[in-house]
């Protein structure tokens, strides 16, 4: 079975694996569509981070070389004795959150901040760039007839959009900013309206991604190289937004974040990073604003609380992950779509990995 593995940094090869065991409790999916995300470059460029290296990962005691891939979704061809819930036909999407069930985390139903967590197609466990992957039945969350099967693939970025937009806990009619309109920016968008954000500021640099903030909701969009975007936003704004987002990843984006916000309003930092930055602690204290970060969405007995909002969400065309897809390439060419996500200028958005 063919899987894009990661050797190590710059150093991703499409290998010949064992084809996966099937377990009393896993189910075995098709890959219809796997997405390449953000922490999957950044993995490529500069890992490994969330991939073991020398030490085993925790729960699944691998370390690299490891199958890629977290975000992706597929047909049930069989499943475990002892699955009840998931038959083999179903279009699932998978939620690849990893955990231990023993930390204090677990043991308060936070399955996502497990202390020795992590994610399928990071962490181990297989990988969503295969054509194949086994996977817990509690990691299966069907998808419906009425949502496209590659569509499956996008549920877990959206999670992620979802997820923030549900901690920064804005009311309907607050202001919102969001700094950065790659895929999980456009997400934010996306949930921040369907969570009634009036209005949303997205500012981005790039031009192509300027008109998509547009075309998924944002009201203005902004471009920091030619305007002052934080300060654009707080004269429009009265003093700052509600809410903020940063969704880039940089330095500057965090501090516009906060400075963009108002008195005693909330920032939520949704970036990973891969270095240190520095920030002004005055422009959080002066200001009472909260300061946040996010990670992921939901999972282990919760996998399908936001997993299934976002999939209810798409069904009934709350959120739309149509206009993120931006591009569909075979296995063989994740390499190149790798690159050219990490390159300078391009319109890309989405690639979409079909094995």
């Amino acid at each position: 079975m063919r899987s894009a593995v990661f050797h190590g940094r710059e150093d991703i090869q499409v290998d010949e694996i064992a084809e996966p065991a099937v377990e009393r409790d896993d189910v075995l999916i098709d890959v219809t569509a796997a997405g390449i995300c953000g922490s999957d470059l950044h993995e490529y460029a500069a890992g490994p981070i969330f991939i073991p290296g020398d030490d085993p990962h925790p729960v699944t005691g691998e370390t690299a070389p490891i199958s890629m891939g977290h975000e992706f979704g597929g047909e049930v061809v069989e499943v475990g004795e002892a699955v009840e819930d998931i038959t083999v036909g179903d279009i699932v999407t998978v939620n690849p959150i990893l955990y231990c069930g023993e930390c204090r985390y677990c043991e308060d139903g936070a399955y996502h901040l497990c202390k020795s967590g992590g994610f399928t197609g990071l962490s181990g466990g297989g990988g969503g760039f295969s054509e194949q992957i086994t996977v817990s039945s509690e990691q299966a969350i069907p998808v419906p007839d009425d949502v496209p099967a590659e569509y499956a693939a996008l549920v877990e970025p959206f999670s992620v959009g979802l997820h923030a937009v549900r901690n920064a806990g804005f009311s309907a009619g607050d202001s919102v900013a969001v700094y950065g309109t790659g895929p999980i920016g456009l997400t934010v968008i996306q949930a921040a309206k369907a969570a009634g954000a009036n209005p949303v500021y997205a500012v981005e640099p790039q031009d192509a991604r300027r008109e998509l903030a547009a075309e998924v909701g944002a009201d203005e969009t902004l471009d920091p190289i030619d305007t002052d975007a934080p300060g654009t936003i707080i004269d429009r704004s009265d003093g700052g937004v509600d809410a903020t987002f940063e969704v880039a990843g940089i330095d500057q984006t965090v501090r516009d974040a906060i400075r963009s916000a108002k008195h005693d309003g909330s920032v939520t930092i949704v970036s990973i990073f891969e270095e240190s930055i520095e920030i002004e602690p005055n422009d959080i204290v002066l200001g009472e604003r909260t300061v946040s970060g996010t990670l992921a969405y939901e999972g282990g007995p919760k996998s399908d609380v936001e997993f299934g909002a976002v999939i209810d969400m798409f069904a009934d065309g709350t959120l739309d992950p149509e206009p993120l897809i931006t591009s569909r390439i075979d296995l063989e060419e994740i390499v190149d779509g790798f690159e050219t996500l990490l390159g300078g200028e391009h319109d890309e958005i989405k690639i979409l990995v079909e094995p």
